[in-house]
């Protein structure tokens, strides 16, 4: 006799893990409908998966050239995947409720902590509430000023829809773009609006909503919490960092910064500082990039952007507790002490376990797909940790992948964009609470 699924028993993360799944699922199969190309064939659904994996995992990684292959319509379908991706299911899910003020049950409330990162469900509608609305002002802001400029290089309609769809890619951190041909924005690397722009919308994407709300309301609280503390000042220490790095690395480049005036130097060192921050647009030519270069964006891809973000990566809070560790150790000291608050054994245990899955999986699917892809294994390294980061910058590999190799950095994105951690919560079994505890040993460490 057949039993059917008691959905109402699932764990919140299962729940994220098969909306997920769902949605790509949708996806995949409206992008391979002979509407939804520019020259009506059918797109392979293996391609067609990937691009809505891609989409809903917020990456950017593409297989076919989304401005040309694509017809609006397809476009179209790739930016709503994005928007829901870049928010969350339950998200959207709970805005519905919301217009149609119906109640959000418990259930759904876990769901919701679960899918935005919280450590508790007190005032996780509210803050949905304001997701949306941070959201949609932000974009549309964003889309307005790409729109003015965009009007200088074609027609006003077209410069509006161009503006709103890089918006929304951009403030989601996806990287997708329908300039065409895989060129990004290198079109525009010296310009300083359609740069800034780009930067706002990607950095206010990463900082993760409950730091934007702690920013909109230092008048009333007086303060910031201890969360946007860390993730600010982390954030921008990436970010500066980074952009000398890159500098120093690429000034004498002549196929990226060396051609450049000193301004656009900066400004595309800048850019390419923040981009890796799973936002994955570009206005270099990341095949021409130093390997050294290459390498160093591995490591920002794999930090990415913050908690409760559109970003993914194992996230600057977590970096910044690994970091801490390193400190109080090295000074001898039991805690990890940030702006004068001590962290929790639970913290440092959480950052550490998702480093180290998060590393397992990097090194893993690095190992695999260099025995099935003949390139450069700094090449493959890149783009798994940007497949695992869901930052969508390549060095040219994506379109060249096989069949196995694009169902392999799929699987990546989508254990990148929902978590490693909340992936195993979901497919292991239900966790017992322990009756007893085992006895304490010691062994040599370093």
């Amino acid at each position: 006799m057949l039993k059917f699924i008691d959905f109402r028993k699932w764990s919140p993360p299962r729940i994220l893990v098969s909306g997920f799944a769902a949605i790509i699922l949708i996806g995949a199969i409206l992008l391979s409908m002979p509407f939804a190309s520019a020259d009506g064939t059918r797109l392979r659904f293996l391609d067609a998966l990937f691009t809505a994996t891609s989409a809903t995992c917020v990456t950017g990684l593409a297989v076919v050239d989304t401005g040309t292959y694509f017809s609006t319509a397809g476009q179209l379908i790739i930016l709503l995947l994005i928007q829901v991706g870049g928010l969350g299911f339950m998200t959207m899910g709970t805005l519905f409720a919301l217009v149609l003020r119906k109640r959000i049950s418990l259930k759904e409330r876990l769901v919701l902590q679960e899918a935005m990162n919280q450590s508790s469900m007190e005032g996780i509608v509210r803050l949905i509430r304001k997701v949306f609305i941070y959201s949609l002002s932000i974009e549309v802001v964003g889309a307005l000023l790409f729109t003015i400029r965009f009007s200088f290089d074609m027609p006003l309609g077209k410069a509006a829809y161009f503006g709103l769809f890089h918006a929304v890619s951009f403030f989601n951190n996806a990287g997708f773009d329908i300039f065409g041909h895989f060129r990004g924005l290198t079109a525009y690397v010296g310009d300083p609006l359609v740069n800034i722009t780009s930067m706002l919308l990607i950095v206010l994407g990463g900082l993760g909503f409950i730091v934007i709300s702690d920013l909109l309301e230092i008048k009333k609280n007086k303060r910031l919490s201890l969360q946007s503390k860390v993730v600010l000042s982390m954030t921008g220490t990436l970010i500066v960092v980074g952009a000398i790095v890159i500098f120093i690395f690429e000034f004498s480049n002549a196929k990226t910064l060396g051609s450049l005036n000193w301004g656009e130097k900066i400004l595309a060192a800048f850019f390419q500082s923040i981009t890796p921050r799973t936002a994955g647009t570009n206005t270099l030519d990341y095949t021409s990039l130093h390997q050294a270069t290459l390498f160093f964006t591995v490591i920002l891809m794999f930090i990415g952007a913050s908690p409760g973000s559109t970003g993914g990566g194992i996230k600057t809070t977590t970096f910044a507790t690994l970091i801490g560790a390193v400190v109080a150790m090295g000074r001898g000291r039991e805690d990890i002490v940030m702006f004068r608050y001590r962290l929790g054994k639970d913290r440092i245990f959480k950052a550490l376990t998702i480093t180290m899955l998060s590393l397992a999986l990097v090194i893993g699917v690095t190992m695999l797909l260099t025995t099935t892809e003949d390139q450069q294994f700094v090449k493959i390294l890149f783009e798994t940790t940007s497949a695992f980061g869901t930052v969508g910058l390549t060095a040219g590999l994506t379109p060249e992948l096989s069949d196995f190799g694009r169902i392999v950095i799929a699987l990546t994105m989508f254990a990148g964009r929902l978590g490693p951690l909340t992936l195993a919560y979901a497919l292991g079994p239900k966790t017992e609470k322990e009756l007893y505890r085992y006895p304490e040993g010691k062994i040599t460490i370093g």
